[in-house]
């Protein structure tokens, strides 16, 4: 018998209707386009504007569109993964309301929590679970309603992070396809550069809390992207020479969008062409965990049945990493 691995076999994605451009930006904060483009690749990013829907909004969209675009009965999912910075509520997992919603009577599900890195854990764990034989169907999605932590009078946060969510859905391989490695760290020194201070058993939520803006993301920019670019670049190429990969093997890669300068970063130091790299920051921002699956929803034309892709993440925490999965379907 050959040995099981987890393919992705279906994908999804949805994005809000609201465009919050880098000109309506400006009406905002002190900043301009030319600023915002220059030094993230950032021209607009997707808002959930309508009151009373969350992240599990995004994620339930970005299932269905999986599960028609797949042709997928839900009843067959056998676990739902949300991958979420920002769940709808403390305590019930938005993982669970999920499943429901889209008809999975018949999966468990849990929220998982890595920042940015989110989706990329939960690929991983995907794929332990399909491994061991135990799991036909896990559903992994990535979700994030940024827009509900970020302060729109701090212009070194609000002009990077959007609204949206992607989906994949992993099943058992015997042709060699799907997921063949992974290189995942994490690092607690990062805990004080990228946060939201109140909210948490550290500190919870009070009149004062409140008040002095404490449950909006703080970030300092300049730390995290140092330990971004070295992070992100380092595990890519770690990964490649773990696995014999030259830049001509790759054929993708598939890079957290936090960035542009970071991604063109982690690109140089794998040597790949600017062809082989995909980008769509420019439309969405910095969805967290929506990222990784949104490029593969907006890209999957362009993948063929065994084709090299190389994810690279990395997150508060800090946590980051990579994966080495190869395709295994052509896109219809």
């Amino acid at each position: 018998m050959n040995k099981i691995t987890a393919a992705i076999t279906a994908v999804g994605g949805y994005v809000p209707d609201f465009v919050l451009s880098n000109k309506i930006l400006e009406t905002m904060v002190d900043t301009n386009d030319e600023w915002i483009t220059s030094r993230t690749g950032i021209k607009e990013r997707r808002i959930l504007k309508e009151a009373g829907k969350g992240t599990s909004y995004l994620a339930i969209k970005a299932a269905e569109d999986l599960i028609k675009r797949g042709n997928v009965n839900p009843a067959e999912i056998d676990m739902v993964l949300l991958a979420t910075t920002t769940p709808d509520m403390p305590v019930a997992a938005t993982a669970v309301y999920v499943a429901t919603q889209i008809g999975a009577v018949n999966a468990f599900a849990y929220d998982l929590q890595a920042a940015c890195s989110s989706f990329l854990y939960g690929m991983s764990t995907a794929a332990a679970y399909i491994e061991t034989g135990r799991y036909k169907k896990v559903l992994v999605i990535g979700a994030d309603k940024m827009s509900s932590i970020i302060d729109y009078t701090d212009r070194a946060t609000c002009i990077i992070f959007g609204d949206g969510a992607g989906a994949a859905l992993f099943e058992p391989n015997e042709e060699g396809l799907g997921f063949q490695d992974e290189f995942l760290r994490s690092d607690g020194i990062g805990r004080e550069y990228l946060k939201i201070d109140a909210g948490g058993s550290l500190l919870p939520p009070s009149k004062e809390t409140v008040e002095n803006r404490q449950h909006y993301v703080f970030q300092d920019g300049k730390t995290v992207f140092k330990y971004a670019v070295t992070g992100m670049a380092d595990v890519s190429e770690k990964i490649m020479q773990r696995n014999d990969l030259s830049k001509d093997d790759v054929d993708w890669l598939i890079a957290h969008q936090a960035n542009k300068r970071i991604i063109d970063a982690t690109a140089h130091r794998m040597e790949l062409d600017d062809a082989k790299v995909l980008v769509n920051i420019e439309k969405y921002g910095n969805t967290t965990s929506g990222t990784l699956p949104l490029l593969l929803s907006d890209f999957e034309h362009k993948f063929k049945k065994g084709d090299n892709l190389i994810f690279a993440a990395f997150g508060g925490g800090f946590t980051w990493g990579a994966v080495y999965l190869k395709w295994a379907y052509d896109a219809k």
